[in-house]
């Protein structure tokens, strides 16, 4: 019996996304919306999922985690403005936290620039240009199970709401 195929490492992820996002021909094949988001579902490395997206000026993600995969994401055009908590957040079994001080972590990812995180990550992603869309990679491992939406006010954590593949594909 062969062996089981390897799952991909954060590394592997992030060079599937850095690579994907210099494609220049999918990326132009990306049909842009003025409004909202759109996105293409692409075959990640080793099963993994991955997504192409397309952000228009002011649109964001909102606080979420990605339900226990770990991933990677890397900006193809435009400026994407990622705000995360450098705190290991505990997965169940709370509705509401409140943030030690120091946990805030921001950064801009113009083209080329890109991350790799954990399965503990929780952030925001947006676009905050007043004019320009901005595109991104995405890729996740395991596929995402499910993703956790956020509120925040200041300090505070609270959980909204929790989706399901079935909600976004």
């Amino acid at each position: 019996m062969p062996p089981p195929p390897a799952t991909p490492t954060e590394a592997e992820l992030l060079a599937f996304a850095r690579r994907t996002a210099q494609d220049t021909a999918l990326i132009a094949s990306l049909p842009l919306d003025p409004e909202g988001r759109t996105w293409i579902r692409l075959d990640g490395p080793g099963g993994s999922e991955a997504w192409l997206i397309g952000w228009p000026p002011g649109t964001g993600t909102g606080w979420h985690d990605h339900g226990g995969s770990h991933g990677a994401f890397a900006t193809a055009a435009g400026v994407l403005r990622e705000d995360s908590l450098a705190a290991r957040l505990p997965t169940e079994g709370w509705k509401t936290l409140e943030l030690a001080e120091g946990v805030d972590r921001s950064r801009q990812l113009g083209p080329g620039r890109s991350r790799a995180f954990g399965p503990h990550h929780v952030h925001e992603v947006r676009n905050e240009s007043a004019s320009e869309h901005a595109v991104s990679v995405h890729a996740y491992f395991p596929p995402l199970p499910l993703i956790r939406r956020y509120s925040r006010t200041g300090a505070v954590l609270r959980v909204e709401q929790v989706e399901r593949p079935e909600d976004w594909q």
